[in-house]
């Protein structure tokens, strides 16, 4: 399946213009805010019953996705203060979408699972943004999934990519019950 050019759509072009050099890609970081705003409404929509935010969001998330996480880990990854995820993390834990236990080894680290109803809260918020996701490589067409993979990965600091794909793959692999 095709695009159909957004000037066929709007009457303006889906061409990027021609920039001079030295200029922002203005058109680009643009076009990343409305998607970012248009990715996370959905999801913020959803969040709003229950109370909770972008950052109960991003937790419920990784803490599914990484189940055993260890909170000095979700730091790390969200990077975020230890005073802003201990609002966010209680209130899961409080309401019953996070487990917290002690580490096996070491008491002082805390482990976190996401319960049943965390599971099912974080698989809804990810349903709905697959589906705006999958409309949109829909619209660009065949081998799209890999060119916005590539293009997301180049995004991220040279320096975190390798830790980044290696966080997925191993969420992956759990999810399929692979070690």
């Amino acid at each position: 399946m095709s695009v159909t050019p957004l000037r066929d759509r709007t009457g303006t072009s889906d061409q990027a213009p021609a920039r001079p050099a030295g200029e922002p890609v203005w058109d680009l970081i643009e076009l990343l805010f409305f998607a970012y705003r248009d990715f996370v409404s959905d999801a913020d929509d959803a969040l709003a019953k229950f109370g909770f935010g972008r950052a109960h969001h991003r937790v419920v998330h990784f803490v599914t996705r990484h189940p055993g996480i260890k909170v000095a880990d979700l730091l790390d990854i969200l990077n975020i203060t230890k005073q802003s995820l201990g609002r966010v993390l209680k209130q899961l834990v409080d309401q019953g979408y996070v487990l917290q236990k002690e580490g096996e080894s070491d008491r002082r680290q805390r482990l976190l699972y996401a319960t049943p109803k965390g599971e099912a809260l974080a698989m809804k918020l990810a349903s709905l943004q697959t589906e705006r996701v999958a409309r949109a490589l829909s619209d660009i067409g065949p081998g799209a999934h890999e060119e916005a993979r590539r293009f997301l990965i180049a995004m991220i600091d040279g320096r975190e990519r390798d830790h980044v794909l290696q966080l997925i793959t191993r969420a992956d692999r759990l999810r399929h019950g692979k070690p």
